[in-house]
């Protein structure tokens, strides 16, 4: 949370002025985690959904201002942390597969979104999602039955198994204590 939305959040707050003068646009990064449950995800979704929301709410509140908020939400990418370590290496192929395109993208694929959403030709498109994951987001359920029908691809625990066996827990730690 703090990283996402709170930092997406103090971006928007530190840069505001220079938007408001320049009538500038702003891309927050996101992810499609949240549009299905995902387990032991619940605070990525949780984080990830908050940035969604703040680009919806800044696109309404400072589009007066001409200021553009947009959300690009990639999915799978080549040569990334997401891939390279929570995909182990014998499933990379099988979930290649069960994604519509058949293949990762790529961080160019990422670039070239954002320089469009950035360009002139995008200049009246403000309070939208680009999801950028080659339709993997729609064949979720597809996709983790060709990984493994009992697993799921982002801890390779089996599912539902997992969730009675104590071996997850809610409470993550951190450096900071939570205040109440």
């Amino acid at each position: 949370m703090e990283i996402d939305t709170i930092g997406s959040y103090n971006t928007l707050k530190a840069t505001l002025p220079a938007l408001k003068e320049s009538r500038g646009a702003i891309l927050f990064v996101s992810a499609t985690l949240h549009y299905q449950g995902t387990i032991m995800q619940a605070h990525v979704s949780a984080a990830k959904a908050g940035i969604d929301a703040l680009s919806q709410a800044v696109a309404v509140e400072f589009g007066p201002f001409g200021i553009r908020s947009n959300v690009i939400a990639p999915g799978g990418i080549t040569g990334t942390e997401g891939i390279d370590r929570l995909m182990p290496a014998e499933l990379s192929e099988r979930a290649e597969k069960a994604i519509p395109l058949q293949r990762w993208g790529t961080v160019d694929e990422i670039a070239d979104c954002t320089v469009f959403i950035f360009s002139e030709a995008a200049k009246y498109i403000s309070g939208t999602v680009f999801i950028v994951d080659g339709a993997a987001w729609h064949t979720y359920t597809f996709y983790l039955a060709s990984v493994n029908v009992r697993s799921s691809i982002t801890t390779g625990f089996p599912y539902p198994e997992i969730m009675f066996q104590g071996q997850h827990d809610l409470s993550v730690t951190g450096k900071k204590k939570a205040k109440l």
